[in-house]
C-alpha cells in the first residue's frame, strides 16, 4: 500500500463518517473545512461514535483515544493537501463548488497524488477533467452512517486507470470495508437502483397507503432492513429529490419524481434532520 496519509475535504455528515473509519484503520488524516465550527461540529459527532462503540465493546478506551489522535482538524488547505496521498473530498453535491475545488487541487499537490470524489451521483469524468491526472481520478461513493455500512461503491471515470482502481480497492478493503465497481453513468448502480425505489415509494404514499403500512410491507415481506419511507426520512427527501433530477434528464421518465417528494420538500419536510418527513421525530 502506497497511501500513508488521507486528507478528507469537508466535516458534514459524510466527510466526519469518512475521517473517521480512516483513522480507525490506522492512517493519519487530516479533516479539512472552512471554519473551526464546522470542524468542531464533525469532531464532536466522532467521538459520539467512537464512544458508543467504546461502550458496546467493539472497541477500548485506550483505542479511541490512538483513533482519535490519527485525526488532525484544520481549516488550513495549501499545506496539508501537500502532504497527502490521497484527498477524498466529501463537499455537498454541488458540480461547480467541486470542480472549482479540484481544479485549486491540481495546483497544489503532487502528480502521484489520488484524487477522489465521495458522490452518489455526479459525474467523476466530468470532475476529473479539470484535472491533469483524469487517471489518478476516481469516485468513492461511502454509503452513511459511514462507521455502519459495509460497502463502498468505486466509481470509474472515463481515464481512471487499472492501477488507480486497484489502489483504491486495496484501501477500502483495509477500511474493512467491501468495494464494488461501478460505470460512470448517472447514479451509478447504488443510487441508480435504490432511488427508485425510494421514488416508487412515495408514488404509493400518494396513491392512499399509509407510510407505515409501506415499510411494513417491504420490511416483513421481502426482509428489507428498513422500510423506504423511513429509508428516505433517513437520507433526506431534498438529497433523494435533487438525485431523481439527475437521474431524469439522464434516463428519462422512469425517474420523474412524486409530486408527494416535491411537496414535501417544499414544506420542508425532509425527514430526520427537520422533524417531519414521512413520520413526526421528536
Amino acid at each position: 500500500m502506497k497511501i500513508k496519509t488521507v486528507v478528507v475535504l469537508g466535516s458534514g455528515t459524510m466527510g466526519n463518517g469518512i475521517t473517521q473509519v480512516i483513522a480507525q484503520a490506522g492512517y493519519e488524516v487530516y479533516m479539512r473545512d472552512v471554519s473551526q465550527e464546522l470542524l468542531d461540529r464533525g469532531m464532536a459527532v466522532i467521538k459520539k461514535s467512537l464512544s458508543k462503540f467504546v461502550e458496546k465493546g467493539k472497541i477500548t478506551a485506550d483505542a479511541e483515544k490512538e483513533i482519535l489522535g490519527r485525526i488532525t482538524p484544520t481549516t488550513e488547505f495549501d499545506e496539508v493537501v501537500k502532504k497527502a496521498d490521497l484527498i477524498i473530498e466529501a463537499v455537498p453535491e454541488n458540480i461547480e463548488l467541486k470542480t472549482k475545488i479540484f481544479s485549486e487541487l491540481e495546483e497544489k499537490c503532487p502528480p502521484e497524488t489520488l484524487f477522489a470524489s465521495n458522490t452518489s451521483s455526479l459525474p467523476i469524468t466530468a470532475l476529473a477533467a479539470v484535472t491533469k491526472r483524469p487517471e489518478r481520478f476516481l469516485g468513492t461513493h461511502f454509503m452513511s452512517p459511514v462507521p455502519m455500512m459495509g460497502g463502498v461503491e468505486l466509481v470509474r471515470g472515463r481515464m481512471t486507470s487499472d492501477e488507480t482502481l486497484e489502489e483504491i480497492k486495496q484501501f477500502i478493503i483495509s477500511l474493512g470495508k467491501t468495494p464494488t465497481v461501478a460505470v460512470d453513468y448517472a447514479g451509478f448502480v447504488t443510487s441508480r437502483l435504490l432511488d427508485l425505489y425510494l421514488n416508487e415509494a412515495a408514488y404509493a404514499v400518494m396513491d392512499g397507503n399509509d407510510p407505515k403500512e409501506v415499510d411494513a410491507g417491504m420490511v416483513h415481506c421481502t426482509n428489507m432492513p428498513m422500510g423506504p419511507c423511513a429509508l428516505t426520512d433517513m437520507v433526506g427527501a431534498d438529497v433523494l429529490l435533487f438525485v431523481l433530477e439527475i437521474l431524469e434528464k439522464e434516463f428519462g421518465e422512469k425517474f420523474r419524481p412524486a409530486p408527494l417528494l416535491r411537496q414535501m420538500v417544499r414544506a420542508g419536510h425532509l425527514g430526520r434532520k427537520t422533524g417531519r418527513g414521512y413520520y413526526i421525530y421528536k
